[in-house]
């Protein structure tokens, strides 16, 4: 019998979120929220907006600004059973709650074995194109990813951010939901209800022959327009969204890119050290390195803070002009 097909709703990225908190919050008396000016102000990018009202300031919590208390207080309530999703207003702002992040959260569940879990949800808005400028437009998702005991995740769109959100506050791990914030504002059918997206499985959007292109993030609408572009130029891509760093979905990327012999990877962030340097060592160390036809191509951010002025601050990220052309060049060099 096959499963019913969901309803969809058309809502933004910043609702579908919402929705994801409200439907966790109702289901679940162990789920709260906790973090700066999220209560009557409704959060930084407006994300809470009338769930004070609805949940009551138990369940709603405003903190003080301190990010390393907040997020300790987040572990602690994890330790004793309550499932915490804590929202950081910035995620640069994880700086200072690092120690919680990376030697508690982390390390908890393996340093007592296993005797304890701490089913933490932390949400960070990422990225630049607001211009926040350097300390608050970072894209730090790499820095999350290569701590063992942390999930990584950066929904694309609304349908992801509301499913994979519900999948990460079910998780008994800690788990770092990154939010772009150009993403908030944009709209997407997502479907009604508890619908889960599972965390390490990726989206894989065309079945194009002539190059693979993974993208993460605020990128993958990007990657997807440019696919659009190049298909009138006679070149058909395939769009790998892996929608989960950690558990990454190697298999998925693999199957893309022995299909296409061509990879092209896209991230917001800098070239150097960026997860996109892991895809392409995970593409490198397998089978599939026998079937490119060109060398893997990594298109990112520059090795520099993100600018304010706007001018510079698009030049200091991919944007859909250089996917396609980075695109052209491996396709028609090989």
């Amino acid at each position: 019998m096959s499963a019913p097909v969901p309803v969809l709703t058309d809502m933004s990225y910043s609702d579908a979120v919402r929705d994801a908190l409200t439907i966790a919050m109702t289901e679940d008396d162990r789920v709260f929220v906790l973090g700066e000016d999220i209560g009557i102000y409704g959060g930084a990018f407006g994300v809470t907006k009338g769930m004070y009202e609805k949940f009551g300031a138990e369940r709603i919590r405003d903190t003080p600004i301190s990010e390393l208390g907040i997020v300790g207080a987040a572990v602690g309530a994890a330790l004793c059973g309550l499932r915490p999703v804590v929202e950081i207003q910035f995620s640069d702002f994880t700086n200072q709650a690092m120690d919680q992040i990376v030697n508690q959260a982390a390390k908890i569940h393996f340093m007592l074995g296993g005797a304890l879990t701490v089913p933490m949800v932390l949400r960070a808005p990422s990225g630049s194109g607001t211009g926040a400028a350097a300390q608050h437009s970072q894209s730090l998702e790499a820095w999350f990813a290569h701590v063992p005991g942390l999930k990584v995740v950066l929904p694309a769109t609304a349908a992801d951010a509301k499913g994979l959100l519900l999948s990460a506050i079910d998780d008994p791990n800690p788990v770092i939901v990154l939010e772009h914030k150009l993403l908030y504002r944009t709209n997407g059918p997502v479907p009604e209800g508890n619908i889960r997206v599972p965390l390490g499985e990726a989206a894989v959007h065309g079945d194009g022959g002539d190059l693979t292109i993974v993208a993460t993030g605020v990128m993958v609408g990007k990657a997807l327009e440019a696919a659009k572009s190049l298909k009138e130029r006679g070149i058909d891509v395939t769009v790998v969204d892996p929608r989960t760093l950690v558990p990454l979905d190697e298999r998925a990327i693999l199957d893309a890119v022995k299909a296409t012999g061509r990879v092209l990877l896209v991230q917001e962030a800098p070239l150097t050290g960026g997860f996109a340097s892991e895809i392409a060592a995970r593409i490198s160390g397998s089978d599939a390195i026998y079937s490119l036809l060109a060398p893997i191509k990594r298109l990112c951010g520059l090795d520099a803070p993100i600018p304010y002025a706007p001018e510079l601050e698009r030049a200091s990220v991919p944007q859909i002009d250089d996917i396609i052309s980075a695109a052209i060049e491996i396709v028609r060099n090989s």
